[in-house]
């Protein structure tokens, strides 16, 4: 109940609506999109350490991998409600300033976090698919 509502005041947040907006603008360049998951994937390796930590960087990752395939032109089986929300999430992650400021030790990763799994849960499909595709494309370049 507690996640439900911290999940509900983050996704109503101006925060989150200012990170929706930015997706936009980073889903028209592949370029922009590249330069974005290289900042999740710097932040992503100075997370801490623990369970809860490998799994988030686990689905961080799979989100990293499906943009940059899709900024690449390498898949594109990827909607474009999908693709907004994924941008829209890692624009969020990699934003200091959010709903809970990621200044503030443990508690400022806790709102990402929480983003990070519902986004996974809410595309959960098109992860599966993605995996699919990685697992018969070889040559697709893998992280973490």
């Amino acid at each position: 109940m507690a996640n439900r509502r911290l999940l509900s005041a983050i996704l109503s947040s101006i925060f989150f609506r200012r990170s929706t907006k930015k997706a936009s603008r980073y889903a028209r360049s592949g370029k922009s999109l590249l330069e974005l998951v290289q900042r999740v994937a710097d932040k992503t390796r100075v997370l801490g350490v623990g369970a809860s930590y490998s799994a988030a960087k686990d689905h961080i990752n799979i989100v990293v991998r499906m943009v940059r395939a899709y900024a690449k032109g390498e898949y594109r089986a990827i909607s474009g409600k999908t693709l907004l929300r994924m941008v829209a999430v890692l624009v969020y992650f990699v934003s200091p300033i959010d709903f809970i400021p990621d200044v503030l030790p443990i508690l400022g990763l806790t709102d990402d976090i929480a983003l990070i799994l519902w986004l996974v849960s809410s595309v959960s499909d098109d992860i599966e698919r993605f995996r699919d595709w990685e697992r018969t494309h070889p040559s697709s370049i893998k992280i973490g």
